[in-house]
């Protein structure tokens, strides 16, 4: 798979063009400085699903002696495709995942078969019954949120209040309180709206030299495109973070000028992304032009599918229960924190 963001050749960027048609003939500047992230495609482990009635008891039958060897973690959401991507990578990492999570209404009292496992789904009405259950069975346990925005501060607060430590990838919701919740409790929890380390490190790197070199791009013009799949319809928190780094770097630009690209026509035929991929990615390109249209630069970061985050979610787990073997003062982290710890696999 080529590493280039667009799968044609004219710069997709020109000025003096229409933005929103990214068409134009040809490359003005003389300068070009690329960061990109290799796109390639990959096979994944096939994940059926199926609902069928449950008895009520929390969990069938306990785990085998050879199977609850890992840190047990419970993945709240886990009919969702990061739900899953996160039980495969925690599974393969030797994590052990509980067969029990949260979800909504409509999924309560179903088992789903994920990954040759069957969980048993909760909804809203017994969340803390059930979390309360799952810690008793699993003292060490710890919860992987990636459910829906709405309920970010809610399950935040439960786990919270149940003593449960947790990692957040789930975006939105008053993130100050979500952070409040944390620190007033004294509970453990990594909290990151992005949790593919690579993207991470690329954030942190953008941050330093916005911090170091305040007003070196002073005059440039920015461009932004960024793709994801059709279901995400507001734009990239990591868009958001990248441009204002820019902003301190003296580049004017604001958040409604991003470029977002919805459309699956548009993402295969434009932007390059692979058909078996329209569902879950990530393309991020920013395009600077200096002045007097002589220098460009154009930073890229492309994902496709969710491996990359649910290797890191993993990270971030096995980083936390660190912390909490430690007895670590301190108790909320980002996944700067887990980078910097340098124990990645």
């Amino acid at each position: 798979m080529a590493t280039s963001f667009m799968k044609t050749t004219p710069n997709v960027f020109q000025r003096h063009q229409n933005p929103l048609a990214f068409v134009a003939n040809g490359i003005s500047a003389r300068t070009s400085v690329s960061v990109s992230q290799k796109r390639r495609s990959r096979s994944f482990a096939v994940v059926s699903m199926s609902a069928t009635p449950v008895e009520t008891s929390l969990v069938k039958s306990a785990p085998s002696s050879s199977q609850n060897t890992g840190i047990p973690i419970m993945v709240n959401a886990c009919t969702g495709k990061m739900g899953k991507a996160v039980i495969n990578a925690a599974e393969a990492a030797g994590l052990y995942v509980v067969p029990v999570s949260f979800g909504n209404e409509e999924e309560s009292g179903q088992t789903f078969e994920i990954g040759g496992k069957d969980f048993l789904v909760h909804g809203p009405s017994d969340r803390e019954s059930a979390l309360v259950s799952a810690l008793e069975r699993y003292p060490n346990l710890i919860v992987v949120d990636y459910t829906v925005p709405n309920a970010v501060n809610g399950n935040a607060e439960l786990y919270c209040k149940v003593g449960v430590p947790f990692v957040m990838g789930t975006t939105g919701g008053d993130r100050v309180l979500l952070h409040k919740s944390v620190e007033d409790s004294k509970n453990y929890a990594v909290i990151s709206p992005q949790m593919g380390k690579q993207v991470v490190a690329f954030l942190a790197a953008m941050e330093i030299m916005a911090e170091q070199f305040p007003g070196a791009f002073s005059g440039y013009s920015l461009q932004v495109l960024e793709s994801h799949q059709a279901s995400k319809v507001d734009a990239s928190g990591t868009a958001k973070a990248v441009i204002s780094c820019f902003n301190k770097l003296g580049v004017s630009f604001d958040m409604d000028q991003i470029k977002l690209i919805r459309d699956p026509r548009q993402q295969l035929e434009m932007v390059g992304v692979p058909e078996e991929h329209l569902s879950g990615h990530a393309f991020h390109m920013y395009h600077l032009t200096s002045p007097d249209d002589t220098v460009s630069f154009e930073f890229q970061h492309n994902v496709c599918g969710r491996s990359i985050y649910a290797e890191g979610t993993v990270d971030a787990v096995l980083f936390l229960a660190k912390k909490i073997e430690a007895k670590d003062e301190k108790r909320l982290y980002n996944m700067i924190d887990v980078l910097r710890e340098g124990n990645m696999r």
